[in-house]
């Protein structure tokens, strides 16, 4: 049972990284920081786009339409950190 539990806190922790990145860069390529005509730039937006548009895809079929600012990533978000660090431990204790 503790083998299975690290391995999703494990899971869990990666996504919960990929999603920062992703993030971070959204805002960066917002404010002109980044350029997406910059082919490194471009690879690793479309590469964490490809990663996390399946998790961010149902939240959004839920959620209203806000169209200029998009709630599916703080959404998203806010499940992986209750599931890493509220559901998991008490399934384990429990």
């Amino acid at each position: 049972m503790t083998m299975l539990y690290q391995l999703l806190d494990l899971v869990l922790g990666v996504v919960f990284f990929i999603m920062i990145v992703h993030i971070i860069m959204s805002w960066l390529l917002n404010f002109g920081v980044l350029n997406y005509n910059q082919p490194t730039v471009n690879g690793i937006w479309t590469g964490l786009n490809r990663l996390l548009e399946p998790i961010y895809q149902p939240i959004r079929a839920i959620l209203p339409d806000t169209r200029p600012l998009d709630l599916a990533p703080l959404v998203a978000f806010v499940i992986i950190i209750a599931l890493r660090d509220i559901i998991l431990p008490s399934i384990l204790l429990g």
